[in-house]
Formats: C-alpha cells, sequence, structure tokens
C-alpha cells in the first residue's frame, strides 16, 4: 500500500509530487528546504538553514507515523561545500544518537538564491507495514 501526504505547499502542485510517500515500511520525505510560509528562513545562515529544513522533514515523517529513532538515511545537497561543518554540526545534533547513513554534496544551486542547503530523509519502520501507527 502506498500513501501519499502533502504538506499543502506550492511546488508540489506546480511540479507534481509528494511531501511524503508511505511505502509499506518506508517513509520517504522529498526534499526540503528552509522555506516556511514562503519565505527562506536564515538567509547566509547555513546552520539555522539545515536546522529547519530538518525540522520540517521531522515534521513530515511523523506525521507518517514513524519517529526520529525510525531514520535510516539523509542527504544533504549545499550551495556551498565550505558549510559542510555548519551542516554537519545541525545533522549531528539531530541524529547523533540515530546515526543515519548521510550523504553530503555540493550543488551549483538551488530553486531560490537564498537557500544554501535542501535536504531528504528516508525512514524504515516496520510498525507502519503492521499497520501499528497511523
Amino acid at each position: 500500500m502506498i500513501k501519499r501526504i502533502s504538506s499543502g505547499g506550492p511546488w508540489e502542485d506546480m511540479v507534481g509530487y509528494s511531501r511524503v510517500v508511505v511505502a509499506g515500511p518506508w517513509v520517504l520525505v522529498a526534499g526540503c528546504t528552509s522555506t516556511v510560509d514562503g519565505e527562506v528562513r536564515y538567509e547566509n545562515d547555513a546552520y539555522g538553514q539545515t536546522k529547519t529544513a530538518f525540522g520540517i522533514a521531522l515534521q513530515a515523517v511523523e506525521k507518517a507515523g514513524a519517529s526520529v529513532e525510525d531514520v535510516v538515511r539523509t542527504r544533504m545537497y549545499v550551495r556551498d561545500i565550505a558549510d559542510a561543518e555548519a551542516v554537519g554540526r545541525a545533522h549531528r545534533e539531530l541524529f547523533g544518537e540515530v546515526r543515519p547513513a548521510a550523504t553530503m554534496i555540493e550543488v551549483s544551486a538551488f530553486i531560490d538564491h537564498r537557500m544554501l542547503v535542501e535536504i531528504e530523509v528516508d525512514a524504515y519502520s516496520e510498525a507502519l507495514q503492521d499497520g501499528e501507527r497511523t
């Protein structure tokens, strides 16, 4: 069974995607940035943008019925690899005990020039497969 969950953000309809797709025990969260209510938060602050983006992603994970402890993979796309320490520090604060597989990649640009970071999160919860969580 596949369940699609929207955040109601404008890009979802424009591009044609869901914020979260739950496929059996898997929770797959689409790319998240620090955009809140249409505004990029923490301009020129990679740490703040990373914390905000992961906060949005983790809210989506929870809405799908999983938790931060279920996160098994993260991907961090950064506009400037010089921000790796700040982005990594934010990641460690959120996932230091969970220790998911993680990737950080420098990219040339994002859809908004103020964005420094975009992240993705995958979680796995057997309870979702078994129907124990909603």
